[in-house]
C-alpha cells in the first residue's frame, strides 16, 4: 500500500473527511462526512492510511450507554498508521509528511514515570479518566449538524483524518511495511512486551499462554524468540492450535477436552510441576487465577493482560503468594512507545523477529462492519482496513 502524498490546502483550517462513526452500542458503524479542525497547540493532525480492529475496540462498542466511559456518537479506531499533514504549536518531533503510528498510551518523556525505566505509565497524562483530547478534554470532530463526535483512547483511527497529541504519536521509518505498523500500535507491541519486558522470558523456560488471538500469538512469538523450550496455548477455539503453531505454540490444551482435570492441573502434569510464565490474554477474572493457579510454585510468574471484561475482582490464595508465585499487570507490553516501538520496528526489519502472518484479512472503509463480524466470529487474527482517500 503506497504511501499517497499530502496536500497543504488545509493546513491551518477544518478538513471534510469520511469517518465510521459509532452511534449507539452495539449497532453497525455508519459512514459519514464529519469535520475535523485544524490541531492546537502541541497535536498532530493525520492522514490515516491504514487501521486494524482490535478486541479493545469491541470493548467500547458494546458498551453499555450508562456506562462512565461511554460516549455516544464516537469514532472507535487505535491501531492505526498514518502520515502527517499538519502540526500544531510547539510541535517539533514530528512533521508535515512524516509516517507515524497513533498510540493509545501517552509518553510525555517530561513526568517522573516517563523518566523512570520501572514504568510505561505517563503521570502527566495517562492518569485521568477517558476523554476527549487529553489537554483540554473537548473534541476535534463534529458531524455536519455541528454536534460533538467523540474521540476514543485519544486516537480515533475509523477516520480518513484524525487528531492526535504529540504525545500519543510515534514516527516511524517510512519504508516499514504499513499493515504491520498499525500492529505495532497496539497490540503486537503488547504481547511481545509482555514477553520481553514484563516477564522476561528466559531460554529453557516454559510458557502457557491463555487466549491466542492476536496478543497471545504476538505473546507466543516473543517466547519462541528467546528460546522457550515449550509453548503452551490455552484456547476453547480447537483450530487455534494449527494456527498458533505457526507463531511457535508447541502444545495445545483446549479447556473443553480436559475431562475431570482443569486447565492448571493439565499444565502442571504437561510441565513438571508448573509453567515458569503464564499469560492471560483474554480478560476473564476466572481465567486470570487459573492462569496464576498454572504457574509454578518458587518463582512462577503470571501477567496479566487482557481487561477484565465485566469488572470482577481476581480472587486468588494468599498462601499460594507466600509460596513465591506472583502476579503483575502489563499495559502495552510494558513499551515505553516513542523509544520501545522503533527498536520493535527494527528487529522486524533486520529480521531479528518476525511478525509476519497477524494479517488474517483485508477490507475496504466502506466495509468497515465485516471486520467486526470476523472478529466476532473468531474467524480472524486481525483484519485491516485499508481508508480510501
Amino acid at each position: 500500500m503506497p504511501i499517497r502524498s499530502i496536500t497543504r490546502e488545509f493546513i491551518g483550517k477544518p478538513i471534510r473527511c469520511k469517518a465510521a462513526i459509532c452511534k449507539k452500542s452495539g449497532e453497525p458503524l455508519v459512514i459519514e462526512e464529519v469535520e475535523l479542525d485544524p490541531p492546537k497547540s502541541w497535536e498532530v493532525r493525520i492522514k490515516i492510511l491504514c487501521t486494524s480492529l482490535c478486541h479493545s475496540d469491541v470493548t467500547f462498542w458494546k458498551m453499555d450507554s450508562s456506562a462512565p466511559a461511554a460516549k455516544f456518537p464516537i469514532i472507535l479506531g487505535h491501531e492505526a498508521v498514518g502520515v502527517v499533514e499538519s502540526v500544531g504549536e510547539h510541535v517539533e518531533e514530528v512533521k508535515e509528511g512524516d509516517l507515524v503510528v497513533p498510540v493509545f498510551l501517552a509518553n510525555c518523556g517530561e513526568c517522573r514515570d516517563c523518566e523512570s525505566r520501572k514504568s510505561n505509565m505517563c503521570s502527566k497524562f495517562g492518569s485521568g479518566a477517558i476523554r476527549d483530547m487529553p489537554r483540554d478534554g473537548t473534541s476535534r470532530f463534529r458531524d455536519m449538524n455541528g454536534k460533538v463526535v467523540h474521540h476514543l483512547l485519544g486516537v480515533s483511527s475509523f477516520s480518513q483524518y484524525t487528531v492526535v497529541d504529540v504525545t500519543h504519536v510515534v514516527k516511524i521509518h517510512h519504508h516499514f511495511p504499513l499493515h504491520m505498523a498499525c500492529l505495532l500500535s497496539c497490540g503486537v507491541s503488547t504481547g511481545v512486551g509482555a514477553a520481553w519486558k514484563v516477564a522476561d522470558v528466559e531460554k529453557g523456560s516454559t510458557v502457557a499462554i491463555f487466549g491466542l488471538g492476536a496478543v497471545g500469538l504476538a505473546v507466543a512469538v516473543a517466547a519462541k524468540q528467546r528460546g522457550a523450550s515449550k509453548i503452551i496455548g490455552v484456547d476453547l477455539n480447537q483450530d487455534k492450535f494449527e494456527i498458533g503453531k505457526q507463531f511457535g505454540v508447541t502444545d495445545f490444551v483446549n479447556p473443553s477436552s480436559c475431562n475431570d482435570k482443569s486447565v492448571s492441573e493439565v499444565i502442571k502434569d504437561m510441565t513438571d510441576g508448573g509453567a515458569d510464565y503464564c499469560f492471560e490474554c483474554i480478560g476473564l477474572a476466572s481465567l486470570m487465577a487459573e492462569a496464576f493457579n498454572s504457574s509454578r510454585e518458587g518463582w512462577g510468574k503470571t501477567v496479566i493482560i487482557g481487561v477484565e471484561m465485566h469488572g470482577s475482582p481476581l480472587s486468588v490464595s494468599s498462601y499460594s503468594i507466600l509460596k513465591g508465585r506472583t502476579i503483575t499487570g502489563s499495559l502495552f507490553g510494558g513499551f515505553k512507545p516513542k523509544t520501545d516501538i522503533p527498536l520493535l520496528a527494527n528487529k522486524y526489519l533486520d529480521k531479528e523477529l518476525n511478525l509476519d502472518g497477524f494479517v488474517s484479512q483485508e477490507v475496504d472503509f466502506k466495509d468497515i462492519n465485516k471486520a467486526f463480524d470476523y472478529l466476532l466470529q473468531g474467524n480472524t487474527i486481525r483484519c485491516i482496513i485499508r481508508m480510501d482517500h
